[in-house]
This record gives C-alpha cells, sequence and structure tokens, in this order.
C-alpha cells in the first residue's frame, strides 16, 4: 500500500459514522513533523500529548503514532517537487484524523499551498479556529480575557478555490470580452457596468452545499456549549456581495430554521417574540414597527412584507418558543464582516461562535488570534464528513529551525482539539490546565517572555516549555 512509510504495528482505525468519529482506545494517528522549526515543535508537542494521554488513562488508552511527510521533507524522502506525496495523501484517508506542523509555500510543483491542497483534496469543509485567553498571556488588547470565541471557516469555496486568470493571458481576456459583450449586457441589473480590460479576474463561489454544511457544523457545536454561550453570527458583506455573501446568509439562516427548528431562534424572531410578551395586545403591525424603525418611511409593499413577516413567526413558533422559551434556544444572528472586526475588539464577550466565508474568516481568525496573544497560541483545525487535520496556524520560521526557541502552544493546543474531536476530553483538560499554570507562573518561551511586565530573562526553551506543561498537568 506505501512506497516509503510503514504504518505501526500496534493500534486500530479510526471510523466516520454521520461526521463523526469512531475512536479506539488505541488510535493510529499520521502526523507531519512540519518545516522550518516543526523539528522542535513537534518533538515537544507530542511529549506533552503523550503525557497527558498517560496521565488522563493510566495506559488504558494511547496514541500510536504514523509518521509521514509534507513539504520539504516529503521533497528529501520522496524527490524533487514531492511536497505532497501519495503515501500522505493514502494514509491520512486511511486513518481518518492527522496533525500536522507548519508546512512551506512549496516552490514549483504546481500546488500552490499546501494547507489549502489538503482542505480541498479531503473535502475539509470547516475550518475551526478557538480563540481563547489565557490569563496571563501577553496581548495588546485592554481586556483579552473577555475573547472566547470559536472561528468556522468555509475552507473548499470561495476565492481560495483558485479560478483565476492573470492579466493579459488569452483566457482573461477571453473572459472579459464575454462578460462585457455578452453577459453582463443581458442583465438589467449590471447596465453600464464594465470590467476594465487590464484586469486580471477571480472567481468567487458560494454554494448551497458549502454554506449550509459549514454553519450546520457551527450549530451543532453551539448545542455542546454550556447555555450562555449558544449563540452563532454568521458574518457575510451581503449588503455588497449579495448573491454570494448575502445569499450564505440566508442559506445560513435555511439551516437554523429549517433542520434546527426546535433548536434555535434568529435574532429577529426573538425581537418579535419579546414584543409580545412584553404586551400581549401589540398589533401585527405596532410589532413590526418596533423590528424595523424605518417602517414609517417603507412604501406600502414593503410594510405588508414585514408585516407577514411578523404574523408567520407568530403562527409558527409562538407556541415552541414564545413566553420565554426562546432564551433556552441557540440564537443565531448576523453581523456585516466589517463591523464584527470593531466588535471582537470593543465587545469581545457577545460572541460565541462566528460563521463565515473562506476570506473573511483567514481575516478574521488572525486578527482574533492577535488578542489572545498570537499566531503562536492559536490552534486550528480542518473538518470534514470522513476525515480531520489539526495543525499549527503559524508559518514555519525557518531561519529558528533547530535552535529550539520557538512556542509550540499552537502545535499542543491544536492536539487539544484533536483529543477533544476524539473524546477524549480529560486528557484535552489536563494540557489546557499544564499550559495555563505555565503561563502563569511566568515559564515560557521567548515570544511571551519579552512581551510580560517586567520581561522574563531568560525565557525558556521550546523543550522547556514542554517539560513546564508536564509538570503542570492538571
Amino acid at each position: 500500500m506505501y512506497d516509503k512509510i510503514t504504518p505501526p504495528t500496534v493500534g486500530e482505525k479510526i471510523r466516520f459514522e454521520n461526521g463523526q468519529p469512531i475512536v479506539p482506545d488505541n488510535p493510529i494517528v499520521p502526523f507531519i513533523r512540519g518545516d522550518g522549526t516543526g523539528v522542535d515543535l513537534w518533538p515537544a508537542s507530542q511529549r506533552v500529548l503523550d503525557a497527558a494521554i498517560e496521565k488522563a488513562y493510566g495506559g488504558q488508552r494511547k496514541i500510536s503514532w504514523f509518521k509521514v511527510y509534507a513539504g520539504d521533507e516529503a521533497c528529501e524522502v520522496y524527490g524533487t517537487y514531492q511536497y505532497l506525496p501519495e503515501d500522505t495523501l493514502t494514509a491520512i484517508r486511511e486513518y481518518g484524523i492527522a496533525i500536522k506542523g507548519p508546512l512551506t509555500t512549496p516552490v514549483g510543483g504546481g500546488i500552490r499551498s499546501l494547507n489549502v491542497a489538503l482542505r480541498q483534496i479531503f473535502d475539509l469543509y470547516a475550518c475551526v479556529r478557538p480563540c481563547k485567553y489565557y490569563n496571563g498571556t501577553p496581548s495588546p488588547h485592554k481586556s483579552p480575557e473577555k475573547l472566547d470565541v470559536i472561528i468556522y471557516r468555509e475552507n473548499t469555496e470561495d476565492i481560495y478555490l483558485g479560478v483565476e486568470w492573470k492579466q493579459g493571458t488569452p483566457g482573461c481576456d477571453q473572459l472579459i470580452d464575454f462578460l462585457n459583450n455578452q453577459l453582463i449586457p443581458e442583465t438589467p441589473e449590471l447596465k453600464n457596468k464594465q470590467i476594465r480590460l487590464d484586469s486580471g479576474i477571480s472567481i468567487k463561489p458560494i454554494s448551497i452545499t458549502g454554506s449550509q454544511r459549514l454553519v450546520r457544523r457551527a450549530i451543532e457545536n453551539a448545542l455542546r456549549l454550556p447555555k450562555h454561550k449558544q449563540a452563532v453570527t454568521l458574518v457575510h458583506k451581503g449588503n455588497i456581495m449579495k448573491y454570494t455573501e448575502g445569499a450564505f446568509r440566508d442559506w445560513g439562516y435555511a439551516v437554523a430554521t429549517g433542520e434546527f427548528r426546535a433548536e434555535c431562534v434568529t435574532e429577529r424572531e426573538s425581537w418579535i417574540l419579546s414584543n409580545k410578551e412584553k404586551n400581549p395586545d401589540l398589533s401585527i403591525e405596532d410589532n413590526a414597527k418596533l423590528i424595523d424603525p424605518g417602517y414609517d418611511s417603507y412604501p406600502a409593499e414593503k410594510r405588508e412584507v414585514i408585516c407577514q413577516e411578523v404574523r408567520e413567526v407568530l403562527e409558527a413558533i409562538w407556541d415552541s418558543h414564545g413566553n420565554g422559551q426562546w432564551k433556552e434556544k441557540v440564537m443565531v444572528n448576523d453581523r456585516i464582516a466589517d463591523n464584527i472586526f470593531q466588535q471582537i475588539q470593543i465587545r469581545p464577550d457577545e460572541y460565541s461562535i462566528l460563521a463565515t466565508m473562506n476570506l473573511n474568516g483567514d481575516y478574521l481568525s488572525d486578527a482574533a488570534a492577535a488578542i489572545a496573544g498570537g499566531l503562536g497560541m492559536a490552534p486550528g483545525a480542518n473538518i470534514g464528513d470522513n476525515a480531520a487535520i489539526f495543525e499549527a496556524t503559524h508559518g514555519t520560521a525557518p531561519k529558528y529551525a533547530g535552535l529550539d526557541q520557538l512556542n509550540p502552544g499552537s502545535v499542543i493546543l491544536s492536539g487539544v482539539m484533536m483529543l477533544e474531536f476524539m473524546g477524549w476530553q480529560e486528557a484535552a483538560d489536563l494540557i489546557k490546565t499544564g499550559l495555563a499554570k505555565s503561563i502563569e507562573q511566568r515559564e515560557v518561551t521567548y515570544d511571551l517572555a519579552r512581551q510580560m511586565e517586567p520581561p522574563v530573562n531568560p525565557p525558556l526553551k521550546c523543550s522547556e516549555f514542554a517539560s513546564a506543561i508536564i509538570k503542570n498537568l492538571g
């Protein structure tokens, strides 16, 4: 089955049923060490994961690690430009869950990004990025402790699909000509619009399938959270891109009010229900005026649409959601993308789960990570219905490779996410406790040490930070 790798002789495969992993007590888990500082980060992280599992389960559970290759290390083993060998793809497909360190951006070889390639090959449609502050971590934010959000980023479409044409190429010129001279003139709402002839073109596909399966996972996660954290915010730029980002919002709401009708309430529905609860004699029209302050300035047709919305909500869900019952449901709302960047800065504690498209999610997850202390403390997961890959979210930092200096926190916390996904919560909690204690004790690596007041000197090495976490496990 394999060319240059050999699976462990002890251990069992993880399998998936209905999008969820079925995990044995001794799973085989492929790992990709990673490029650059991966040579330091992975061994440190593996020690922490193994120690926590041993402490939590006393030998009753154990991971059998399976080394596979990607990035520069793969080229050393498999040959030039073999950044993502078939052995590795077969192993991940066979064993279901994998974890990896940072990977280089290939030079040549036809792959723009190894991370994006893995997501697309395995249809890992949900990029999940928890952003939580650990007490004592240096942060530029005044109140970083208020931040505790999980970002669900759609992983397989949007402009990251990579369907684009370079300016001046025949394909680009042909597409611009078709748009300018055929499709745009035939579309009334695009009248008088033209694409400049010296443009490059990138296509932004947003699908019902991609949108709804992402929001579905986000809501399923929300249902597992404590009641006060059960909220999902759909992040979009639908005020400008109505048929892509606006459609994402609409399709997301359709999942909430369709598949999860008994468990969810939308923000507008909560307003309608609350207005009725405060004043049982409130008329449909007066309720409509309260949920839409511009009501009186609208034409009659639009006013009737709002009144019909109120009628339908009260008829459909008053019995199941009214009289305060909606307060026990998952709240689903939406926010404009540029506004949410401000909101997580000034009101981070008002948000729990953010579900968004690929590009918005890329920006937003890094911005939230900065509040929590930077990418060195930011874990990530890419999850599909038949596989999951957990990963460091930072780069390879090749000039530090082999120096044992950098923070393994991102890889360790990605391992925590993996353990939680596997249902091994006890081991995951031990690591989070050990990490939090180590930071509070100011036993940290250089990236955190230099920002502390007063600075920590000398800082711990990467391997020493792992040892500190192990010492502080639960």
